[in-house]
């Protein structure tokens, strides 16, 4: 996540680490479907209208990391060096997200994700919403020079590698596998010159 640096920036960015931070909580002490958002307001000591400045909805609350993934696999892409293949960039990036989300604390997250309804649909918005980001910049790239068709797929690949990977009994060798195959589809999508 990056650092905000005026005081604002700051202060903004830790009411939302709190108001997240209160809100995992209770979730885990309660139960997902059990806790309301005022009471994630009262806990935290900021105002309902604070709550939903910093998070659009109530799930938003469990998945308070979306746009620094979105970030993430957006740099993977517009932020490789010149010349730089684009899959070692994204595999890279996909294991660093994995490792984040298999760490040690992060499986009760995942069985609270996995016990709602509510937060499953929202997780799956959220990755074909990062899907279609990610395959965007993808087809932006002069240098990539992919059709639109296999940039969506490609991107749906890898947020798929992701998804897999994080489930996985050995993540790391689920996104090398997986990568494999990723590697293999994008050589066959290489225009004919």
């Amino acid at each position: 996540m990056t650092v905000p640096t005026g005081r604002r920036e700051r202060k903004k960015a830790a009411t939302r680490e709190k108001i997240a931070d209160t809100a995992l909580r209770l979730f885990l002490e309660r139960g997902y479907d059990e806790v309301g958002i005022r009471e994630v307001a009262a806990e935290a000591d900021v105002a309902v209208t604070t709550v939903f400045s910093h998070f659009a909805a109530k799930e938003a609350l469990v998945f308070e990391r979306d746009a620094d993934f979105e970030r993430r696999l957006g740099l993977a892409v517009t932020g490789r060096a010149p010349g730089e293949p684009l899959l070692p960039a994204l595999r890279l990036a996909v294991h660093d997200l994995v490792s984040h989300c298999t760490a040690d604390g992060a499986a009760p997250i995942w069985r609270m994700i996995e016990g709602s309804p509510a937060l499953r649909e929202y997780e799956e918005s959220m990755r074909l919403r990062h899907a279609e980001l990610l395959a965007a910049a993808i087809a932006a790239d002069p240098d990539l020079a992919r059709t639109p068709t296999a940039c969506r797929t490609i991107a749906r690949f890898v947020i798929d590698a992701y998804a897999i990977g994080r489930e996985a009994a050995d993540p790391p060798a689920a996104v090398d596998e997986i990568f494999e195959m990723i590697d293999a589809a994008w050589a066959v999508t290489r225009p004919s010159r």
